[in-house]
């Protein structure tokens, strides 16, 4: 379903639940080969236009279908998963020096993405605001691990 909403169209869908949830899309953002078009970098990318540009690929195949947030819970584990492998063995202190290797990074950059990807698709089908999520989760981190009992310490909350 789209709502104009000025200079934006406002894409609603409907998740498993039933639950409606909004992802502000720019008009040049409905199809991934307009998308594309836009090269994407950290320092002038939005959240929100990521999480555009990845609705706008999994609608354009269809794929919303299969997006249940088990699955995709699950598509996000295995994805961690395949990130841990490129470590696996490596000691903490050198495992930095496996992104010096040209082809282990850009495999490993394509791990991170599908890590992402798949949690942005996450909060689009659950309609969870991450932004609202995490600043909820910083705050809630920021109790536990108070800066004075905290800094410099890898301890869990419970032993500080």
């Amino acid at each position: 379903m789209y709502n104009k909403i000025g200079s934006t169209k406002n894409i609603l869908s409907q998740n498993r639940a039933n639950r409606r949830i909004a992802v502000n899309l720019a008009p040049a953002q409905l199809s991934m080969q307009a998308a594309e078009m836009k090269s994407m970098q950290d320092d002038r990318t939005t959240v929100g236009e990521i999480r555009a540009r990845v609705l706008a690929f999994a609608r354009e195949r269809d794929w919303e279908q299969f997006h249940s947030l088990k699955n995709l819970s699950m598509a996000l584990a295995a994805e961690a998963g395949e990130l841990m492998e490129h470590f696996l063995w490596a000691e903490s202190k050198t495992s930095g020096e496996i992104l010096r290797d040209a082809k282990k990074r850009s495999a490993i950059e394509d791990e991170i993405a599908d890590v992402v990807i798949y949690a942005l698709e996450f909060a689009n089908i659950g309609g969870i605001d991450l932004a609202k999520a995490i600043e909820t989760k910083l705050a809630k981190n920021a109790a536990k691990y108070p800066v004075e009992k905290a800094k410099g310490r890898a301890d869990k909350y419970t032993e500080l």
